[in-house]
C-alpha cells in the first residue's frame, strides 16, 4: 500500500516537511496521511493529475517535482532495472532525460504503529477545493471550512467541516456538519482542468448586482424529471441557476475558455489554452486516461539489446553524466568506479560499455525529431523481443537464463489433440517479472485516440522533463500457447474475404469517425483495426481465461493477458501466441496454480472446456449472431459478458475485437471458426 498525503496549492508541496517544522506536530493529529492505494492503482487509476477518492473528499496526486522533496527525505532511492522498458519511455516526448525507473515513495511498516514508512508517501492536493456542506447546502472553497482528523492512525477519518452549521432552517448552531466536494469540474482535451466557475456562473458572467464581492453562495440537489439537479443560488442577490444548462452542446458555448490549468503541478499552462471548457462531473471515466507502457522482462532482449538508450541512462544513473564525459576514453577508470559502487553493470564487456557511453554522451534530440520518431514508432516494437525469447526453447525444467530477469521457463509437451487444432508450442512461465510505467496521462480521450496524441500528454513536471519516471514491479507466473503460422495464415485469408469481416471493418470507421478525437480526421481508420488473428487469439484468451479461473485457484479478475499477434512485415516476421498471467506487487509472486495448468492433459481438458462453453451463450442467438449494421459501431461481434467478455484488469484491449465466430462454428457462421 502507498500512503497518500495532502498538502495545500501552491508551487511547492512538501506536506512532511510542513508538519515537521509545525508546532502542532506535538498534538495528536495527522494531517499528512489522509489515505492509501495500491500501486497499480496508482499507476493505473489515479496517477498525477487524476482525482482520487477517499472517504469524504477528494485529492490529486502531484507532479514528479514535489516527489523528489519526498525522495530527498531518504539517503538512497531504489530503482527498477528494466532497460527496455527505459527506451521506450524515453521515447515519448519531454521525456528524454529520463534517467531511471523508481518505484512509489513506500516502504513496509513492521507493525502499525511502527514508523519505518512514515517519512514516505505520494504527495497530492485537495481537489477540487470547492465543498459543498450537506448541513445547509453552502458552497464555497475550503478555507471556509475546518479539517478534522486527530486519531494518527485513522488517516480514513480526515474530513473537512462546516463548523456551527445552521442547517437549512438556518438557525445558530453548535454542531458541525461535514462538508463533500463540489462535483462540478471544467477540463479539455489538452489535459488542462479547473474548478468550476460557480459565482461566474450564478450571475451569468458578470458581478454580484448586489455589489457583494464574495457573495454568499449555495448548491441545492433535487430530484426531478429524468434525473438529479443541481441549482447553484447566490445568497447576496437572489439570483439562482441551474448545473444542468451547462450540459451537452449547446451548454458548452456558455462555459468560459479554458484557462490552461494543471492543478497537479500548482501552476496554468505558460502557452495558455486555446481551447473551449468542457463540464465534468467528479469521477467521470473520461477525466483522466494513464499513457503507460509495460513489458515483461526477457533475458535475451535486454543483454543483446544493448543498443537501447536504455542502457546509457544506467550508466548514467550510476557513474553521473560528468564522470562518463570525463572518462569516456577512459573504460578502465569506468569500470573501476562500477566495482567500488559494487554495481552490477561492471560486468558488462568493453563494448557493450564503449556502447553505453556513447550513447550516454548522445546529445537530447529536438522536439521534432522526438515527434518524428514517435510517429515511426509502433507499440509491437516492445512485443517483439518477448516473442523472439519465447520462441526458443529453455535448456530445461524451470531454466532461468539470467537472474536479473527474473524470468524461469520450462518447455511443455504439446497434447496430440491440441497438435491437431494447430497449437504448435507451450511453455510454462514459472517465474517473470513485469514492469510497468507511466509517461503521462491524457483527458477526454485516452492515448490511443488523438492522432496528436505527443502533443497531448500532459506534462508531469512543471519546467523541462523529469529524470526518472515512476514504475511499478510485478511478480508472477502463467502460460504461453502459440499457434501454427501456416494454419492462422491461411484461415486469415479467408476471414478477410467474408461480410462478416467488412462488417467490422466499416463498424470501426464508423467508431474511429464518432469517438476519436477531432484532431485525429487524418488518420486512416483501417490503421486502429486489428487483424483477424488478433481477434482469434484475443477471443481465444479470453475463454481460456474464464475456464482457467475455475482450476487454477485465482480469480478471472487478477488474470491478464499478453497476446501476440501481427502479421508479417519487411521488419518483423507475423506472430500467433498468448500468454495469460497473473502477477502480484509483493516480492513472492504466486502460488503456482496456472503452471499446473500448463501441464498436457491439464491444458487440453481445460482448453477442451472452454471451446465447447464458447459455442453456447444464455444469449444466443442475439449474441451469437450480433453484427454491426449502420449505424452501430461496436468493436465486437459475437461476444458479451455471459460468453467472452472479461473484466478491466483481465483485458488489454477494453473488450474489443472480440468475436466467437472466428474461433469456433456457430449457426449462421459455419467454416470461420479456426478451431471448428
Amino acid at each position: 500500500m502507498t500512503d497518500v498525503l495532502d498538502g495545500p496549492v501552491g508551487d511547492v508541496l512538501d506536506p512532511l516537511g510542513d508538519l515537521d517544522a509545525a508546532d502542532s506536530q506535538k498534538a495528536t493529529k495527522n494531517r499528512a496521511k489522509v489515505g492509501s492505494a495500491r500501486p497499480s492503482n496508482l499507476l493505473y487509476n489515479y496517477g498525477p493529475g487524476a482525482i482520487m477518492d477517499l472517504p469524504h473528499f477528494t485529492v490529486m496526486p502531484a507532479g514528479l517535482d514535489d516527489w523528489d522533496r519526498v525522495w530527498a527525505r531518504r539517503g538512497s532511492i531504489p530503482t527498477v532495472y528494466a532497460p527496455r522498458l527505459l527506451d521506450a519511455v524515453r521515447r515519448f516526448p519531454g521525456q528524454f532525460g529520463v534517467q531511471e525507473l523508481r518505484p512509489f515513495p513506500w516502504a513496509p511498516k513492521r507493525n502499525q504503529a511502527s514508523k519505518e514508512g512514515d517519512d514516505l508517501g505520494v504527495p497530492s492536493r485537495v481537489f477540487p477545493q470547492w465543498l459543498r456542506c450537506t448541513g445547509c447546502d453552502l458552497l464555497a472553497p475550503l478555507t471556509r471550512f475546518d479539517y478534522v482528523n486527530t486519531n494518527p492512525f485513522r488517516p480514513d477519518m480526515a474530513r473537512f467541516e462546516h463548523p456551527k452549521c445552521p442547517g437549512h432552517r438556518g438557525k445558530p448552531s453548535k454542531v458541525a456538519r461535514q462538508a463533500v466536494p463540489a462535483r462540478f469540474l471544467l477540463a479539455c482535451p489538452d489535459g488542462h482542468v479547473d474548478e468550476f466557475p460557480y459565482d461566474w456562473w450564478v450571475h451569468e458572467g458578470g458581478p454580484c448586482p448586489a455589489g457583494v464581492e464574495q457573495a454568499p453562495l449555495k448548491m441545492t440537489e433535487r430530484t426531478v424529471g429524468k434525473g438529479a439537479s443541481a441549482t447553484v443560488h447566490c445568497g447576496a442577490c437572489g439570483q439562482s441557476r441551474p448545473m444542468n444548462a451547462a450540459q451537452g452542446e449547446a451548454g458548452r458555448d456558455k462555459l468560459p475558455r479554458c484557462r490552461g490549468r494543471h492543478p497537479h503541478l500548482g501552476m496554468f499552462d505558460s502557452k495558455g489554452c486555446k481551447n473551449a471548457s468542457r463540464l465534468m462531473l467528479l469521477g467521470a471515466s473520461n477525466l483522466w486516461f494513464a499513457a503507460t507502457q509495460s513489458i515483461v522482462v526477457m533475458p535475451e532482449s535486454e543483454s543483446a539489446g544493448v543498443v537501447a538508450n536504455g542502457f546509457g541512462c544506467a550508466l548514467v544513473a550510476v557513474a553521473g553524466h560528468k564522470r562518463v564525459e570525463k572518462y569516456q576514453d577512459r573504460l578502465d577508470r569506468i569500470r573501476e568506479f562500477l566495482e567500488d559502487e559494487d554495481s552490477e553493470l561492471a560486468a558488462w564487456s568493453d563494448e557493450q560499455l564503449r556502447t553505453a557511453v556513447e550513447q550516454a554522451l548522445t546529445p537530447e534530440p529536438t522536439e521534432e525529431e522526438v515527434y518524428e520518431a514517435l510517429e515511426k514508432w509502433d507499440p509491437i516494437e516492445l512485443l517483439v523481443p518477448e516473442w523472439n525469447h519465447l520462441l526458443q526453447d529453455p535448456l530445461g525444467p524451470q531454466h532461468e537464463a539470467d537472474k536479473k530477469s527474473g524470468l524461469a521457463l520450462t518447455k511443455q509437451d504439446v497434447h496430440a489433440e491440441l497438435e491437431k487444432r494447430s497449437v504448435s508450442r507451450v511453455l510454462s512461465i514459472d517465474r517473470l517479472r513485469k514492469v510497468n510505467a507511466v509517461v503521462g496521462f491524457t483527458r477526454i480521450d485516452e492515448m490511443e485516440r488523438a492522432n496528436d496524441m505527443p502533443a497531448r500528454i500532459a506534462p508531469l513536471t512543471r519546467t523541462g522533463g523529469p529524470t526518472w519516471a515512476v514504475a511499478t514491479e510485478d511478480r508472477g507466473e502463467g502460460i504461453y500457447l502459440q499457434l501454427d503460422e501456416g494454419a492462422v495464415g491461411r484461415w486469415e485469408t479467408k476471414v478477410e474475404a467474408t461480410e462478416l469481416w467488412e462488417a467490422h471493418r466499416a463498424a470501426n470507421e464508423r467508431n474511429f469517425n464518432a469517438r476519436y478525437s477531432e484532431t485525429s480526421k487524418d488518420v486512416d481508420p483501417d490503421t486502429r483495426l486489428l487483424p483477424p488473428r488478433y481477434w482469434l487469439l484475443h477471443t481465444l484468451s479470453h475463454v481460456l481465461i474464464r475456464e482457467m479461473a475455475m482450476y487454477s485457484g485465482y480469480s478471472a479478475a487478477s488474470l491478464s493477458e499478453r497476446i501476440y499477434a501481427w502479421k508479417p512485415t519487411e521488419d518483423r516476421p507475423a506472430a500467433a501466441g498468448l500468454m495469460i498471467i497473473t502477477t502480484a506487487s509483493d516480492s513472492d509472486g504466486t502460488l503456482g496454480g496456472l503452471v499446473q495448468l500448463s501441464r498436457p492433459d491439464q491444458l487440453w481438458r481445460v482448453t477442451k472446456r472452454a471451446l465447447e462453453r464458447a459455442k453456447r451463450c444464455s444469449s444466443d442467438p442475439v449474441c451469437a449472431q450480433r453484427t454491426p449494421k449502420d449505424p452501430e459501431d461496436f468493436l465486437h461481434g459475437a461476444a458479451c459478458h455471459t460468453c467472452a467478455m472479461a473484466s478491466e484488469t483481465s483485458c488489454e484491449r477494453a473488450n474489443r475485437f472480440l468475436d466467437r465466430r472466428f474461433l469456433v462454428d456457430l449457426p449462421g457462421a459455419a467454416g470461420l471458426g479456426f478451431f471448428g
